[in-house]
């Protein structure tokens, strides 16, 4: 499978999202929202997540109107297992990705924020919640697979005599991921993910939690290839020179977002990893990997690839290498930075990994050694 990439949707203009990307305040633009998705598919982006948080708009309806006005765009509706039964989750993307001709897939927010948590009645602790998920992806599975009625009486769920449920596009399960940085996310995904997610580390770090999530499968007994998502925000000018001019002046203008987030209850390990990082370092593996005091570990996608098209391409070479064939690269509504990533820095990412004959499947087999 070639590298795959994923873009976040605008909903509304830039100039009406906070640089650290906190969009839920203001109305939806419809018109704008389709022809971002128009755009993010014509330059060579896969995918894109359709976020969700306590404040945000509803994923699904969101999720639709991006399909309805795309033609191969797939949509990678997130979704809280506190916030929606699995059986009713299950139906909500099947109906969607039926809708769209199979371009659905879910990510899991198991949640890393107990006060996020909190604020929709979800008082799990951390570990629980990856317990939970484990049994919610298991489910959904059940539910699109399964060809009679079953009951289920779980940890944390129970019914009866449920299904068969409604079916996805291709009759089967849709792709399932799931992402984080503890020890109890690289079990549930190791186990249960088809697609593991993950921040944008330096690559030594990087190779390590994935190392971490193949040796949780293995204990879980899975054999298959899990695919790895690697998220960093891309800024790409002519020049390097100019591209770290660029980045300077877009975390300047981000200064007051963060400053004002900074003390919020960022207790996720994966935040927690990054501002340790940013703490040793604030440039990496070359100076293209870019964790700003500050900035990293604040939330979201705070890691920034920083340089030319050929230096950022080359970059999410190395990390292809390593196993992470879906790249994220989210511009926060920044329409004309997903274009230039689109245009510039995608073609040249294929070209290369075509050109160095790189196979996810080969790499899977060097990395997966008990």
């Amino acid at each position: 499978m070639p590298v795959e990439f994923v873009n976040m949707v605008g909903s509304r203009p830039p100039g009406s999202v906070a640089p650290g990307g906190n969009t839920f305040t203001t109305p939806i633009d419809v018109d704008w929202l389709r022809h971002y998705a128009r755009t993010i598919e014509a330059y060579g982006f896969d995918y894109t997540l359709i976020p969700y948080a306590s404040a945000s708009a509803d994923q699904y309806a969101l999720s639709a109107t991006v399909l309805a006005a795309t033609q191969k765009l797939k949509t990678v509706v997130a979704v809280r297992p506190n916030s929606a039964f699995p059986t009713v989750a299950a139906q909500g993307l099947s109906t969607l990705d039926q809708l769209s001709g199979g371009r659905a897939l879910i990510h899991i927010i198991s949640g890393g924020s107990d006060d996020e948590q909190a604020r929709q009645g979800d008082y799990l602790d951390k570990e629980a919640r990856y317990r939970r998920s484990s049994e919610f992806i298991q489910l959904l599975r059940r539910v699109w697979t399964e060809k009679a009625p079953f009951s289920h009486e779980g940890e944390f769920y129970r019914f009866d005599d449920f299904g068969p449920g409604y079916q996805t596009f291709s009759g089967g399960a849709l792709p399932v991921s799931l992402g984080g940085s503890s020890e109890f996310a690289y079990a549930s995904g190791g186990a249960h993910a088809d697609i593991f997610a993950l921040w944008g580390e330096p690559l030594a770090q990087t190779a390590e939690q994935i190392d971490r999530v193949y040796a949780h499968a293995r204990a879980a007994g899975r054999t298959d290839r899990l695919r790895f998502w690697v998220t960093f925000r891309p800024v790409v000018a002519a020049t390097d020179a100019l591209a770290r001019e660029k980045a300077r002046g877009i975390l300047e203008a981000a200064r007051p977002f963060y400053e004002k987030v900074q003390d919020l209850n960022r207790t996720n390990i994966g935040s927690v990893r990054l501002r340790e990082i940013s703490e040793q370092a604030e440039e990496h593996d070359g100076g293209v990997l870019w964790t700003p005091r500050g900035v990293a570990g604040s939330g979201g996608a705070s890691s920034l690839l920083v340089g030319s098209p050929e230096t950022v391409a080359e970059a999410i070479v190395r990390y292809v290498e390593l196993g992470a064939d879906i790249v994220s690269l989210p511009t926060l509504g920044d329409l004309n930075d997903a274009v230039d990533a689109g245009r510039l820095v995608i073609p040249l990412v294929r070209e290369e990994v075509a050109r160095r004959g790189i196979d996810p499947e080969i790499v899977f087999g060097r990395r997966n050694v008990a």
